[in-house]
């Protein structure tokens, strides 16, 4: 891929392909059209085309797209080639749940250590440390991703925590907007919010 920026739409798009393409991968598929890639998405094969045209794998006539390198592309693209160095903040029931999830596994994302309030029984084979060893542990371990699942009322407090030491990218599962500083990036996953925005769009279906 060249220097383009890509848009935020795009951006957003790019984990939906590259499952998918995982999907196709799983299953020994090596091809896969813009159209086909459509039925999927649900997006046009004409933004699909347009999306994949600013990667430096190109589409076929009559063949479509090499599965595997389109795959590699967005990987590559993602910065998931290099593989992330991750922290699981909060050992409770979305923690917990976490852990479990097969992001971890080949995906580009490795689970360096677990953390709670106090140190636990072992989870999914996963050691859970005491919070207090968090800054040493990040460190030490040059950790690159946090999650904290923590009660709304301790998201601030540990999110300082794992800024000081160095952390620039969080993903936010706590019930509350946090104050960091501009070169540090969130992603918020606010599962009340989506829920109510549910709510209204449910409420508000076309009706027959």
């Amino acid at each position: 891929m060249g220097e383009k920026t890509l848009s935020k739409e795009l951006i957003a798009r790019l984990p939906r392909y590259f499952r998918y393409l995982d999907d196709y991968m799983n299953v020994g598929i090596k091809k896969v059209s813009s159209g086909e890639l459509s039925h999927k998405m649900n997006v046009t094969a004409s933004q699909i085309r347009h999306d994949l045209g600013h990667f430096t794998i190109s589409g076929q006539q009559g063949y479509g797209y090499n599965v595997r390198e389109l795959y590699d592309e967005i990987k590559r693209v993602l910065g998931l080639d290099k593989e992330k160095k991750v922290i699981i903040v909060g050992a409770g029931n979305i923690g917990k749940a976490l852990i479990s999830h097969r992001m971890f596994r080949n995906r580009g994302f490795k689970l360096e250590g677990v953390f709670d309030i106090a140190e636990m029984p072992d989870i999914n084979g996963y050691h859970v440390f005491p919070i207090n060893e968090l800054p040493e542990f990040i460190k030490e371990h040059n950790t690159d991703l946090a999650i904290l699942c923590v009660p709304s009322q301790e998201g601030s407090i540990v999110a300082k925590q794992v800024v000081d030491a160095g952390i620039k990218a969080i993903l936010n599962f706590c019930y509350v907007d946090l104050d960091v500083p501009e070169d540090v990036i969130v992603e918020n996953v606010h599962l009340r919010d989506n829920l109510m925005v549910l709510a209204y769009k449910y409420d508000n279906m076309p009706k027959e």
